[in-house]
């Protein structure tokens, strides 16, 4: 692909994932309650799910993505009840403990939330099977270009979805007393649960 394309498709796709959305929503709520390290898998989770979709935009699957919409309820009612889960476990999170300690299960876990909620998310779904059609000539799309593309989304993503968790787990700092904490924990519990209603009641 031509840079110019491709610096295009970056530019576009940055300003979509900076909007604020139930992603970053999610990111920014395990990053207040966890910090930066046990978001990194949901930021990838995040990710993968946008790859997905890449490839499905590129095979030319948007029909079929119409065509199972039952589907991508289910997937999107999957990830709100594990938003839910996880806003549950804020809220009842021991202060002085810290919030969400990390394990390799739970790693596993934010990864497929944040798969899940990308998956289920309808302006992931419109960005890459309506809008990226207008921006990049799919039909003449090589594997070089969609290797590159790929890449693009996955650098983007990263920097832009990256730098709203790394903020937040640098605002988490701030709260040292157990009491603070307390409080961090129910702000991104609140938040993580308007991440999933979010994620339940588009369409």
């Amino acid at each position: 692909m031509d840079w110019t394309s491709l610096l295009t498709f970056a530019a576009v796709l940055a300003l979509a994932a900076a909007i604020p959305g139930p992603g970053v929503a999610a990111v920014i709520a395990r990053a207040l309650g966890a910090g930066f390290r046990p978001t990194v898998p949901m930021v990838l989770g995040l990710i993968v799910g946008d790859l997905v979709y890449l490839s499905a935009a590129a095979l030319g699957l948007g029909v079929i993505a119409a065509t199972f919409g039952g589907l991508f309820t289910l997937i999107r009612w999957v990830g709100a009840a594990y938003l839910v889960y996880l806003a549950i476990r804020l809220f009842l999170a021991r202060p002085e403990a810290g919030a969400l300690p990390v394990r390799g299960g739970r790693r596993t876990g934010a990864f497929l939330a944040g798969l899940f909620v990308t998956l289920g998310n309808p302006k992931v779904i419109l960005f890459y099977l309506a809008l990226l059609p207008t921006i990049i000539d799919l039909g003449g799309l090589t594997a070089l270009g969609f290797a590159e593309m790929s890449a693009v989304v996955a650098l983007v993503l990263l920097g832009v979805i990256g730098g709203y968790a790394a903020l937040a787990a640098r605002a988490r700092l701030l709260f040292e007393s157990p009491a603070a904490r307390r409080i961090l924990n129910r702000v991104a519990g609140i938040t993580m649960m308007g991440a999933a209603a979010a994620i339940a009641t588009r369409s």
